[in-house]
């Protein structure tokens, strides 16, 4: 039985200083292969890979290649999910209450 392993990176831009800060977490994965195996001769053939696994290490070269199917990384779909984390305050108005 294989190991899988899936890779995930998040990027958090720097912080702005203001009442209303919020934090943008982006998660990216890479599902089906989509490398069409009969370019060469005019088709279209598929592997039918499902999602990329690395077959090595986080930074290393390994980490491009896809144990199940042996493709680069970038002939994976790429999907891409973006989060916003808002943290928000509401200002406290007992001058408006009665």
């Amino acid at each position: 039985m294989r190991r899988r392993q899936v890779v995930v990176r998040k990027e958090e831009p720097p912080r702005k200083t203001t009442t209303n800060s919020s934090l943008t977490i982006t998660s990216v994965r890479y599902g089906e292969c989509q490398r069409n195996h009969a370019a060469s001769i005019g088709g279209y053939v598929v592997d039918g890979c499902r999602e990329f696994m690395a077959s090595g290490e986080e930074g290393t070269s390994g980490a491009l290649a896809c144990a199940a199917c042996g493709c680069h990384r970038n002939f994976h779909r790429r999907e891409v999910e973006t989060e916003v984390v808002s943290e928000c305050s509401s200002p406290n108005n007992s001058s408006n209450r009665a």
